[in-house]
This record gives structure tokens, C-alpha cells and sequence, in this order.
């Protein structure tokens, strides 16, 4: 199935294409094109069209296209629902949502400076989307900081890599 929206994605419009990658239709094709040609090109190839005004899959009062797909496909799944959040904050400037958020829309700006071609930008755009929502499935509750234990071993290893070490120079 073809999916139509406009060009130059960034948040809900990298995000819902993830979701519709992902969960909805595996084969699906993607056309960006400039805003004004949405509905016609909809219309031309028989796409449906998504995060543009006036369409079932678009933005609904202070939820977000990427809802608008979880919503209408019944997707019930409590890590999507908090990507839903994430998704949501980012998109709609409300970055108190999560604190996800501020890291989602900053990724996603320096995204779409990095590439030109809106399918290569998709493309790494739906690795974020995987990180994340692996992320919420497996690991939310994981959490990473400096444990001065670690210095302690790093120098234990350390020495025993020195003892051991054939003079490589690598140490």
C-alpha cells in the first residue's frame, strides 16, 4: 500500500511511517511530496494520505498523527502507548510530556539537517524509533551512571593488562 504526506519529515512524520513499517503493512511505500500536492498525488496513486490537515490520520486536538494510527488500528501495546507520549511531546512542543521528549525532537532536528533525500533520512529515522521502543519494552527501568567501583577495577585491569601485555603498544 502506498502512504502519501508532505515532505521533509521530522517527528509524527517519520514516527507514524515507523509505526506503519512495523505493525501495520510490511510492504508499504512511502511518497513525500511538497504539501499543496498531498490530496491530488492521494487521489493519482491511491496513497493514503497522513499528517496533513483534514484526513483521518492527522492530528485531533492535542493528539498527534502517530495517536491517529494507533487509534484507528487498534494497536494495544503499553510500550507503544509511551512512545505515543514521547511522540506526542515532541511533535506539539510540549516537552514536559516525557522527558524523553527534548531527546527526540533534537535527534529528529539534526536528522533532517543531515540528510536531503527524505527516504535516507527515513531510514535512520526508524533506527531512533527502534532504539526507543526497544528501550520501553526491555529496558526503561535500566539505569546507566559513573560507579567509582569501576575505576577501582578499570586499575586492576589495567595492571594485569600491563603484566600480561607482549609490548604491543596498544595498552
Amino acid at each position: 500500500m502506498k502512504w502519501v504526506t508532505r515532505e521533509r519529515p521530522k517527528i509524527d512524520r517519520v514516527a507514524c511511517p515507523w509505526l506503519i513499517a512495523r505493525f501495520i503493512d510490511k510492504e508499504a511505500e512511502f511518497l513525500f511530496v511538497p504539501p499543496a500536492d498531498v490530496a491530488r498525488v492521494a487521489l493519482e496513486t491511491g496513497a493514503v494520505p497522513y499528517d496533513v490537515e483534514g484526513v483521518e490520520l492527522s492530528h485531533e486536538g492535542p493528539l498527534c498523527s502517530f495517536d491517529a494510527f494507533i487509534t484507528k488500528y487498534h494497536l494495544e501495546d503499553q510500550s507503544l502507548a509511551a512512545l505515543a507520549r514521547i511522540v506526542r511531546g515532541a511533535d506539539t512542543d510540549k516537552l514536559e510530556t516525557a522527558p524523553q521528549c527534548a531527546g527526540l525532537l533534537a535527534v529528529s532536528l539534526g536528522l533532517s539537517r543531515l540528510f536531503n533525500d527524505d527516504h535516507e533520512q527515513l531510514r535512520h529515522g526508524f533506527v531512533v524509533y527502534d532504539a526507543l521502543y526497544a528501550w520501553l519494552r526491555e529496558s526503561r527501568d535500566e539505569r546507566h551512571s559513573w560507579n567509582p567501583q569501576r575505576q577501582l577495577d578499570a586499575g586492576a585491569f589495567d595492571a594485569d593488562l600491563h603484566a600480561n601485555s607482549p609490548g604491543t603498544g596498544f595498552v
